[in-house]
């Protein structure tokens, strides 16, 4: 595989500048490629030691670690598969529960012999545990992964060091670290620019402050884009909970923040309710500070979701994008959000 020529072509189709920190890192994949895929060069190192199985990407907010592994991940003929964090937690919760009668050990192995038959490369976009029932499972279900020689490429705002800092109970969580550690390749990709901030230099459809103007333009919007389509009653059921959207015109939803976000819901509720979605409206996003840190927590996750499913956004807020304020546990990880809203209000709409 010449990944740094198709690398060129690809910037060059797109009209994307070259960047040397980013080919530096397709060059670094290059070689996490020949090593554990390519069967000519595994015969010329036979003898090395053992290859690392995870190629563990990390670094600030925009600056293209999602680009590049994507275009890594498209470029390689394996089986594959790319997933979004919570949703493999949540298949892997899942069949946990359908097979309870079974030990921990049991159901991890055939978890992992099930998703061998599936892949032998997983790709997780913005590695990220904030779950303590999370947290205390992935040593030994990672353990597993690479003990199957399942390779794992990684994007994560988050040294590998720095997982889960000051998380509960978080000594039993430093078994995954070593794992992450002794299987993989970290690197760090830096860029002084956010590259979705500076490439959208006009935000379309984020209104700020919550008053009665900002109301008139959304209104005046979600007028426009709905104008040709049906009203629908869409009630979306999880596991036995319903959630009613009751701002829905076939594919186009708003949604009020605290229907969204102070409500008792995670991961596989968003799933869920987007997957019905091609473009949502978010009313109402407050500022934030450690009183709300579950709110913000839950707007990170949705944020992060939406994200994955490439589905464009127009949300009111209580300050300019830039100005949003943080609880303090959550202040890195909502630089992720925040410049993940720069992109989805800027993104090119075709409804």
């Amino acid at each position: 595989m010449n990944l740094s020529k198709s690398y060129l072509n690809f910037c060059k189709k797109n009209n994307f500048e070259i960047n040397t920190n980013q080919f530096n890192l397709v060059k670094e994949l290059n070689n996490f490629y020949n090593v554990n895929f390519n069967k000519s060069f595994l015969k010329k190192i036979f003898n090395q030691k053992k290859s690392k199985l995870g190629f563990y990407l990390q670094g600030d907010v925009g600056v293209g670690k999602t680009m590049i592994l994507n275009f890594f991940f498209d470029q390689v003929d394996e089986k594959k598969i790319r997933l979004h964090f919570n949703e493999f937690m949540l298949s892997f919760h899942d069949f946990v529960h359908e097979r309870k009668e079974r030990s921990e050990e049991n159901v991890i192995n055939h978890f992992v012999k099930e998703l061998k038959s599936k892949a032998s490369l997983i790709y997780f976009d913005e590695f990220q545990v904030t779950n303590i029932v999370d947290a205390m499972i992935l040593g030994k279900l990672f353990d597993q992964i690479y003990k199957e020689d399942i390779k794992i490429i990684l994007t994560s705002n988050t040294k590998i060091s720095e997982l889960y800092k000051d998380g509960l109970q978080r000594d039993q969580f430093k078994p995954f670290i070593k794992i992450m550690q002794d299987q993989s390749i970290e690197y760090e990709l830096k860029i002084d620019d956010d590259y979705r901030k500076s490439n959208n230099n006009e935000i379309q459809r984020y209104y700020y402050p919550l008053n009665q103007e900002t109301n008139f333009k959304i209104n005046k919007f979600f007028r426009i884009i709905t104008k040709e389509k049906k009203h629908i009653s869409k009630t979306v059921n999880i596991k036995g909970r319903d959630f009613k959207l009751e701002n829905f015109y076939e594919g186009i939803a708003r949604f009020n923040f605290n229907d969204l976000c102070d409500k008792n819901l995670g991961a596989e509720d968003y799933l869920e309710i987007i997957k019905n979605c091609d473009f949502i409206i978010i009313d109402s996003i407050p500022q934030f500070g450690d009183t709300n840190s579950n709110q913000q927590q839950r707007l990170i996750t949705l944020i992060d979701i939406i994200y994955d499913k490439n589905i464009p956004l127009a949300v009111t807020a209580d300050q300019n994008i830039d100005k949003f304020s943080s609880s303090r546990l959550l202040e890195n990880t909502f630089k992720r959000t925040v410049s993940r809203l720069y992109e989805l209000t800027s993104k090119e709409i075709n409804l």
